[in-house]
């Protein structure tokens, strides 16, 4: 096994581990000998800044297709279609980098587990396994069955078995708690030694580590709020008893190993601002404003609009503000002229922030997101009311966002009252705009959170796109044209408040791509293909008869 190591500052080391044997040969395999000679010369300290740094690079750089799927951003004019994406025809050689990713960073996080452990560095060892139930949440999320209980274990078995989705969840949970429990009982001692500065997360904070636990538990509970097999009520009296709670008011999860301009720069910045070189980045010049999702913030009259999205286009929108708005693109529109990057708006200074900036792994607004959906579901039983924990997340998000933190309760108070009876806004709405459609609760949530979480928690929008039926929060269902499936199996945005786009894009959202290749049986995928490396090296567990409609567990729809 080959490792190589690229040394950020004294604390900040980048681990890219390639293939040994295994079930993918000469290729990225999750089943890399965590006993490997090679492996000796690694300290555990130096892993974990590096892993949790991977973390952040895999939140930042792998969700630009499903940016695209849900209405958030769009491929400019300048590049030529990409119709496997864009007609949704994927294949087993599309977005392999998620798989990838997440199985490296998991093997990282083994590595720690196993070190740690043996050197008595419980502190270590519990912050490794919180973090990696990260990769395995993002594998069953995007996946579902995957290799869990068998895999990472080497060449003593380089063909391991699919567990079920939800038998890893329910694993995922006490891996937690694990964790939970190391950090919580970890004494100052020499195995812990530097902890405040290899933790580039909390800095060695306790606390934020317990309520960081819960709030990735919470996360599971509510994708799972309709699976039976997890007992919601029992995981909640867990979350109690411990007693933390969850990120609260500024407490953003995010990693910063030390970046700097250039040559170690924040993994999103890099990705869709500028090249390590100082250039422009292909992505941001590719990734431009989506013409139904950026008309949806202006109907709104969102102030967040210029923060999650900037920079050219100021024609005159259908629901543009003022004398003009940010311009769009519709998702699969051939390129002309009119759609070219630099007629167009890209993505937003409160989104690629700095260089320098931190890079989020769970913001607190998220958190707030969840607890209101937990509590308006019954999951959370007490405290502050679904209402105030929806309003508080929005407020977060503005500050997330760069509103400053001393303007943006009054900007949120505007927010809300412009948007009075509103659904898509006002979670207190009482009776639907549009005939049959929704009021205020559950679709203000969710809808919240496609708002708030474009950039910084994407598949968390595309989970809550496929968890949720539209039929649990319309009164009276309806066909609905254009949105991105049939409003039965999946949730539908925009429906709320008569927002129907504009230009090309006119119906409710995620809104279809207008690819001239598309075919009326071709709709947004509920999940990823497995990559064909698992077919050629483990074909003996690959799950059969998986297409990209195959639904995850908790998608019972």
């Amino acid at each position: 096994m080959k490792l190589n190591k690229i040394i950020y500052g004294v604390v900040f080391a980048g681990l890219l581990i390639t293939a040994g044997s295994g079930c993918r040969k000469g290729q990225f395999n999750i089943n890399q000998n965590i006993n490997s000679p090679t492996d000796s010369t690694i300290t555990y300290p130096a892993v974990l800044p590096a892993a949790m740094n991977a973390t952040g690079s895999i939140i930042a750089r792998q969700w630009g297709p499903i940016e695209n799927w849900m209405s958030h951003w769009a491929r400019s004019g300048t590049y030529a279609p990409n119709v496997t994406e864009e007609t949704y025809q994927i294949t087993t050689t599309f977005g392999n980098g998620i798989w990838n990713a997440c199985y490296d960073n998991a093997y990282d996080y083994q590595i720690l587990i196993t070190k740690a452990a043996q050197a008595g560095a419980t502190f270590y060892e519990g912050i490794a396994r919180i973090m990696k139930t990260i990769d395995f949440q993002i594998l069953v999320d995007v996946y579902g069955d995957v290799p869990y209980s068998q895999a990472l274990k080497g060449s003593s078995n380089p063909t391991p078995v699919y567990d079920k989705g939800d038998v890893i969840y329910k694993d995922l949970l006490r891996q937690i708690d694990a964790g939970m429990l190391l950090i919580k009982n970890a004494l100052a001692d020499a195995p812990n030694a530097n902890i405040a500065t290899t933790d580039i997360m909390f800095q060695g904070n306790k606390t934020l580590w317990a309520k960081f636990g819960n709030t990735l538990k919470l996360r599971l509970l509510i994708h799972a709020y309709a699976v039976g097999s997890i007992d919601k009520a029992a995981e909640m009296a867990i979350i109690n008893a411990e007693g933390s709670g969850f990120l609260g008011a500024g407490q953003n999860a995010q990693v910063n190993p030390g970046y700097s301009a250039l040559d170690k720069p924040n993994p999103f910045f890099n990705q869709y601002v500028t090249n390590t070189d100082g250039t422009t980045s292909a992505n941001s010049v590719y990734y431009k404003a989506n013409e139904w999702g950026i008309d949806y913030y202006h109907f709104t009259e969102d102030p967040r609009v210029t923060s999650t999205l900037t920079g050219a286009g100021t024609g005159n929108r259908l629901y543009s503000p003022g004398n003009g708005g940010l311009v769009g693109v519709a998702y699969g529109l051939p390129p002309i002229s009119a759609n070219a990057a630099a007629e167009l708006a890209g993505i937003g200074p409160g989104l690629t922030k700095t260089v320098t900036s931190p890079q989020a792994i769970l913001t607190a607004a998220e958190s707030f997101f969840l607890q209101a959906e937990a509590r308006q579901r019954g999951i959370i039983t007490g405290g502050p009311t679904a209402d105030v924990l929806l309003n508080t997340g929005i407020l977060e998000n503005f500050i997330y966002l760069g509103i400053p933190a001393g303007t943006a309760p009054t900007a949120v108070a505007n927010y809300l009252s412009y948007n009075a009876g509103y659904p898509d806004v006002d979670y207190t709405t009482a009776a639907p705009i549009v005939s049959g459609g929704p009021v205020g609760g559950l679709f203000t949530i969710l809808s919240q959170k496609w708002f708030a979480l474009a950039g910084t928690s994407t598949l968390e929008v595309w989970t809550d796109w496929r968890r949720v039926p539209y039929t649990e929060v319309a009164t009276n269902v309806q066909s609905i044209p254009g949105a991105g499936d049939a409003p039965s199996t999946n949730f539908v945005y925009g429906d709320g408040g008569g927002y129907l786009g504009s230009g090309l894009s006119q119906g409710p959202g995620p809104f279809r791509s207008v690819s001239p290749q598309i075919t009326p049986a071709d709709k947004i995928p509920v999940r990823y293909l497995y990559p064909q490396t698992e077919y050629n090296y483990n074909a003996g567990n690959v799950p059969a008869g998986i297409t990209r409609y195959s639904r995850v567990f908790w998608d019972l729809n």
